[in-house]
């Protein structure tokens, strides 16, 4: 099928929404959950599901959330996923005078546990497209929930004990460093300056890398600041002001966008608050200020922000720094021993 073609194809199924799988085996090689790395060699994440005769699907990109597709079926052997993506267009005054819709589709192929992508996506003046090649692989099967009174754990490791930062280092060198250490507190304070181009701040991490671990420490975020603690490098364990909101996985102590806490644990902005986090076997145990608000649950994937999409490689841990100004302290890491 031309390029041509299958964009045309698209373009007429966008508003279909979830397309009924005429032959299931079709969809079979797809259905699951597929670690990508995107264009650019950023982390992202495929989950394909098949229910009552239908397909659907969720997508993470990059950074931000996991997200619903607009479209996704299957044709001749071909996945197709569509997203879209609105665009305002202005006249001479800034005034919007219309909105378009352009799709953003994504055409994979299955060999074996190996998926290759095509990213197709219009420009915006809705002249010409870009095309570029990524590649995915399924995620296995996870496993039984860890017996985490059986887990044995080796010595506590002090990542940040309030005296140095030797161990840590930016996850991108070329960021400007707002991190530093004031009264044996690691401070975060990415300063903008007013009316000049914007500073980007750049994510600590430490230079170890870690498998399955218990991990404490406090931390303290101001009114309406956000940061994030990454385990392993992959999976954000979400760090912002959100006392007094309903229930939700962008929630403190929450795994960004994937897991929701059980019950509201946080304290008012400004205050020392304690988290304890037991990362085993892929699933994940959050206790906040001494609640336990996610109780050894399962991990489908990485979050916005990861380093990279495989869940199986050590990992650091990092500190969201790019965001908003954050505090923390004593910092401890007890691994796994096997």
């Amino acid at each position: 099928m031309s390029k041509s073609v299958r964009l045309a194809l698209t373009s007429l199924m966008v508003a279909m929404g979830c397309v009924c799988v005429s032959g299931a085996g079709q969809a079979d090689p797809y259905v699951g959950r597929w670690a990508l790395t995107i264009p650019g060699g950023g982390a992202g994440w495929l989950g394909v599901t098949q229910e009552d005769g239908y397909l659907d699907a969720g997508v993470l990109w990059g950074g931000g959330s996991v997200v619903p597709v607009d479209s996704v079926f299957v044709v001749e052997n071909s996945l197709y996923v569509v997203r879209l993506q609105k665009v305002d267009r202005k006249d001479a005054s800034g005034t919007v005078v219309r909105t378009q819709t352009f799709p953003e589709v994504l055409v994979a192929k299955v060999y074996g546990d190996t998926m290759q992508l095509t990213q197709m996506q219009p420009h915006r003046n809705g002249i010409g497209l870009d095309q570029r090649e990524f590649t995915g692989k399924r995620i296995p099967a996870l496993p039984a929930k860890p017996d985490l009174s059986k887990v044995k754990f080796g010595q506590p490791i002090p990542l940040f004990d309030g005296t140095s930062l030797d161990g840590w280092e930016l996850t991108h060198p070329g960021q400007a460093n707002g991190w530093s250490i004031v009264d044996g507190v690691l401070v975060n304070n990415p300063v903008q300056k007013e009316g000049e181009r914007h500073i980007s701040y750049g994510n600590l991490r430490t230079k170890a890398q870690f498998e399955d671990f218990n991990l404490k420490l406090e931390v303290n975020v101001g009114r309406r600041e956000n940061s994030g603690i990454y385990l392993r490098g992959i999976y954000e364990v979400q760090v912002t002001d959100s006392f007094g909101r309903p229930l939700d996985s962008h929630n403190m102590g929450g795994i960004y966008s994937r897991i929701t806490p059980r019950v509201n644990a946080e304290k008012p902005a400004g205050q020392w608050q304690t988290m304890d986090i037991t990362l085993v076997d892929r699933h994940v145990t959050v206790k906040l200020n001494g609640t336990a608000i996610i109780d050894n649950e399962p991990l489908l994937g990485c979050t916005g922000g990861a380093l990279w999409s495989d869940e199986f490689k050590p990992g650091p841990i990092y500190l969201q720094g790019d965001h908003t100004g954050v505090k923390y302290r004593n910092i401890v890491l007890t691994p796994v021993v096997k």
